[in-house]
């Protein structure tokens, strides 16, 4: 079954993000909810190999994240969704967080932090938005406190889920706030739901405590 679900998550995926027209906007974003729906499926059907606390807070985090992406239209209210479900992802890694983040790791992710910041954000501040580069600077904050945590966590498939997501989010900010780019759903939508499928996958997880980074 749980493959199945697989092949049903890249099929609805790959008709969402290149086969439905961008108009009418309703029925682009209900099928944009499509393939979360089968991911959290896939994820609950997962029997837990870490704890049913981590299988709960992230199924929690997976559905936050459905409600955002169909209220991401209205920006800030997609922000502030998309900040709750990174604020459960948190959760759950720190639970399970057992090693700290190695210094050749923390250092890049931090100085990525300040460049975006200062890239994103500080444009959006020195032109008056200043509750939208506030915005900004938080969501970039959290989303790589999650990272961290997820590396903490030395769990693979959390770790690369982390990485994807912060690439998505990435492109997303880049193509709104600085430069268009091209095929912009395609790096945005891909990345971002492989990395909800490697955290639903990591549920079941064998690889409890890996040696990444060690």
């Amino acid at each position: 079954m749980r493959k199945i679900l697989i092949g049903l998550i890249v099929l609805m995926g790959f008709v969402y993000i290149f086969l439905i027209p961008a108009e009418p906007v309703g029925m682009k974003n209900a099928m944009k909810l499509v393939p979360m729906m089968l991911i959290i499926l896939y994820g609950a059907l997962s029997i837990s190999s870490i704890s049913p606390l981590y299988k709960r807070t992230i199924l929690a985090g997976l559905f936050v994240l459905m409600i955002a992406d169909g209220v991401i239209y209205w920006f800030m209210a997609g922000l502030a969704t998309f900040f709750v479900a990174h604020l459960l992802y948190i959760q759950a890694f720190r639970k399970e967080s057992r090693k700290s983040v190695p210094v050749f790791v923390a250092i890049p992710l931090i100085l990525y932090g300040l460049f975006m910041a200062v890239w994103i954000a500080g444009p959006q501040m020195a032109s008056g938005e200043i509750v939208l580069g506030v915005a900004i600077i938080a969501y970039i904050v959290v989303i790589l406190i999650m990272g961290w945590e997820a590396i903490r966590t030395r769990f693979p498939l959390a770790i690369t889920a982390a990485f994807l997501f912060i690439c998505s989010d990435s492109f997303l900010a880049i193509d709104r706030f600085v430069i268009p780019l091209p095929a912009r759903d395609a790096l945005v939508m891909i990345t971002y739901y492989a990395a909800q499928v490697f955290l639903a996958a990591s549920i079941r997880s064998q690889f409890k405590r890996g040696t990444t980074f060690s």
